[in-house]
């Protein structure tokens, strides 16, 4: 039986956050076929890992400057990036603007009935509800950027922002709170979408246990905040 396939497309711009996007996209990696076939496991259970492919999506093909780590370099285009299963997009800062081509982008994804997640770590939906592709959905941001946006009325009032959530998930779109809250929401990913034995194999290779959606032990960040 042939592996599933996976396109999964990262978006990188000026100044996102490192882990946002290291985190997910590596822990998510790590079920793929290439990675589980070099462990000491049974070939019947290495041949349920899935084929990922990935494509790192940017405005251009420059190099892109993360807050850390060595410059990323784009694989494709907004104008020429396949067609995509699933769509991860990093934080940035909070107040950041995307250009119009950015929102057009993940606007028209989102659209396609053949893009099936839009996964938003930390920040990022903060900037993808300029789109108002958040409009109506619940969803989960950083909550001391939430709480200093709310403060001086610079935050979306169209989109249900979760107090008590590390990551919440309303049809298409899945996202998550602080920056180790989007490996949580990648491994709630994987528990979906990937066989329950490499799932499990992943978390031991990791060392990693996922924390559940709630109790969110940050919420306590947002009380008091009028997010209505």
């Amino acid at each position: 039986m042939s592996p599933n396939v996976y396109n999964f497309g990262l978006i990188l711009f000026d100044s996102f956050q490192w882990l946002d996007a290291a985190g997910p996209v590596d822990y998510l990696n790590n079920h793929s076929y290439p990675m589980i076939s070099i462990l000491n496991l049974p070939q019947s259970l290495i041949d349920k890992a899935p084929i990922i492919n990935w494509h790192y999506v940017s405005s251009d093909l420059t190099p892109v400057q993360a807050t850390s780590g060595p410059p990323q370099v784009p694989t494709c285009t907004f104008d020429d990036c396949p067609p995509l299963d699933y769509i991860v997009i990093p934080g940035g800062e909070p107040t950041m603007t995307i250009s119009p081509e950015f929102a057009s982008f993940v606007k028209k994804r989102v659209e396609d009935p053949g893009m099936k997640t839009l996964l938003l770590i930390c920040t990022a939906s903060l900037a993808i509800a300029q789109t108002g592709i958040l409009d109506g959905r619940q969803t989960c941001s950083n909550k001391m950027a939430l709480k200093s946006l709310a403060e001086v009325g610079m935050f979306n009032r169209k989109v249900k922002w979760i107090r008590d959530r590390r990551w919440i998930k309303d049809g298409k779109v899945w996202s998550s709170a602080g920056a180790t809250a989007g490996v949580d929401l990648a491994a709630e990913f994987a528990r979906v979408h990937f066989d329950a034995g490499i799932v499990q194999v992943v978390k031991d290779v990791m060392e990693y246990e996922p924390n559940p959606a709630q109790p969110d032990p940050f919420a306590k960040l947002l009380e008091g905040v009028d997010l209505s």
